[in-house]
């Protein structure tokens, strides 16, 4: 891994979202079934770059992940097809949602969010850390945010694009928000 990768996910205010989150997620990449070696590929290098840039005061994060991940692909001689698509990939990780079909999208998608079906004492962990990670949101402000965030998932026909990870994750991640929620209420 790239120094200015390690150094990124090492970054003081992190909490979740370290190199930790991204070795979760590279082991979970590791039990999807069916992907082929490129698309293997291009999912590993969208998992190292997703959350490069995290400033919780900030908007664009993946959208600033996504931009570096295209200038450091280009520099290992990564071809412009594949670091589209890893961009692509990358800007998908800020609304979670994905297109139909799109099969690399929703494994990212699914893989990213998969702490929220974990089991209760690591999604409340998981909870305690981002709430450090925006330490600078007043408590109330944190709540009424958190809330819609967790609503929305909630609401959602799926919280998992892909099949195979929704059937081993959505179940416990519904049970996971909705106590989170209740006790932002």
């Amino acid at each position: 891994m790239k120094p200015r990768l390690e150094a990124a996910y090492a970054e003081p205010h992190r909490r979740y979202h370290t190199r930790a989150h991204i070795e979760a997620c590279l082991k979970l990449l590791d039990e999807v079934q069916g992907l082929s070696a490129d698309a293997r590929r291009l999912l590993t290098w969208a998992i190292w770059w997703h959350d490069a840039v995290y400033d919780p005061k900030a908007s664009d994060n993946e959208a600033r992940s996504a931009e570096l991940a295209e200038a450091d692909l280009a520099a290992m001689d990564v071809s412009p097809a594949d670091r589209a698509e890893v961009a692509r990939l990358i800007r998908l990780t800020a609304g979670h949602a994905v297109e139909p079909g799109d099969r690399l999208g929703a494994v990212l998608v699914s893989v990213d969010l998969a702490i929220l079906g974990a089991p209760p004492a690591d999604y409340d962990a998981y909870a305690r850390a981002v709430r450090q990670e925006y330490a600078h949101v007043p408590d109330a402000l944190w709540r009424s945010g958190r809330s819609r965030v967790l609503q929305r998932f909630l609401d959602a026909p799926v919280i998992f694009p892909d099949p195979g990870l929704g059937a081993r994750f959505e179940v416990q991640a519904r049970e996971n928000l909705a106590r989170e929620l209740a006790t932002l209420a």
